[in-house]
């Protein structure tokens, strides 16, 4: 672990507690991967229950329809009326902070790196990216059943099977990077989702109080017991949270080239996609903004070590606060149908564009681009 020695003299045995997780995968959702059901899965929720599913499946799908005792579903229904009021705020956040900071994290990165097509996938994953949340914060989505407890447990099988053909990869790493999609990276991808993504909306201005932070992190607490964290891991509240953030922090190498392959992709996606001179000025405009937004994001020292350029409109940004502040109260006065109604016109717009006409799936893929 990148600066062991430093961290454990900061943050005690916290560190030796999360070292292990670093070489532990998800061994329910493995097995059911290794069983070849695991297309099946879904099937497994009928009733009566068929024949023929490998054990695995019913305790792979009885898992996750058994609720823990610590689940509010009044605080999951207030959590996603938090992001759907953050709207088009909220989509930047994820975008240019969250998405950002899973990308500059040189071993956890290395599954998507694995991948390929960084260029050309980027927009799709913005997508299903999209996609998973949206569905994850709508009233009712994290219930047994809804569209987002769906997603999520195929995601947590997506990543089993990723896992699978990487581990029988000879050109995975295990002693540098761990084992694929780890324990310790769910856990960060978890938090990248939740607590920073909070502050990423503070840092803009827009106001989230006490009691909306809780909220929000309680429900990404649940998605992240669904799609197979271990529960020792998941933070109970904010304070529990800002502590993991601080120690995967503190033992995470700098960005590598492939950190910087992958924000290149994601920023640059505009210019990319332009195929005009007129357009590729608009989109060399929208490159430039929403470059600095990202620095603004996720701080100076970061952004430089991704490669994104500085300029003078960075030094704009700051005056954003007060707007999103004022625009957020003025929202408030406003019926919430509306206000949520506008949230998923945008969103479903985000989907839309970046999946260019073909449909979300989440499909178990069969083999890497690399490796």
């Amino acid at each position: 672990m990148y600066q062991y020695t430093a961290a454990r003299a900061r943050f005690g045995d916290r560190v030796d507690r999360l070292l292990p997780f670093l070489w532990r995968g998800d061994p329910l959702a493995d097995e059911v991967i290794r069983s070849g059901a695991a297309a099946r899965w879904q099937e497994a929720l009928a009733s009566p229950r068929p024949n023929g599913l490998p054990d695995c499946v019913y305790a792979f799908v009885d898992t996750l329809t058994t609720v823990p005792a610590w689940v509010d579903w009044r605080r999951i229904e207030r959590a996603g009326e938090l992001f759907y009021r953050a709207g088009v705020l909220a989509g930047l956040v994820l975008g240019l902070r969250s998405l950002v900071g899973g990308y500059a994290a040189p071993d956890g990165n290395k599954p998507l790196v694995f991948s390929g097509r960084l260029r050309e996938q980027a927009p799709r994953r913005v997508a299903e990216t999209s996609r998973f949340v949206t569905q994850v914060c709508r009233p009712g989505g994290m219930r047994a059943g809804g569209e987002g407890w769906r997603i999520t447990a195929q995601v947590r099988l997506m990543h089993a099977k990723v896992r699978a053909l990487l581990e029988a990869s000879p050109h995975w790493r295990t002693d540098a990077w761990g084992t694929p999609i780890n324990q310790h990276d769910m856990l960060a991808t978890n938090l990248l989702f939740s607590s920073v993504f909070l502050d990423g909306l503070r840092i803009m201005g827009f106001p989230v109080s006490p009691r909306e932070a809780g909220d929000y992190l309680h429900l990404w607490r649940y998605v992240g017991w669904c799609i197979g964290v271990d529960p020792a891991l998941l933070p109970a509240d904010v304070s529990d949270a800002l502590a993991a953030e601080e120690v995967i922090r503190a033992t995470q190498r700098p960005p590598d080239d492939d950190s910087r392959a992958l924000v290149e992709a994601l920023i640059c996606s505009p210019l990319h996609a332009a195929k005009t001179p007129a357009a590729r000025r608009l989109a060399q405009a929208r490159v430039t903004l929403i470059s600095q937004l990202s620095r603004r994001l996720i701080g100076d020292e970061l952004a430089d070590q991704l490669g994104l350029a500085r300029s003078p409109v960075g030094l704009t940004l700051p005056m954003l606060r007060p707007l999103v502040r004022q625009s957020a109260r003025a929202g408030q006065l406003l019926p919430r149908a509306w206000i949520r109604r506008a949230s998923e016109i945008y969103w479903e717009s985000v989907i839309s564009t970046g999946l260019r006409g073909e449909p979300v799936s989440f499909d178990l893929p069969s083999r890497l681009a690399h490796g």
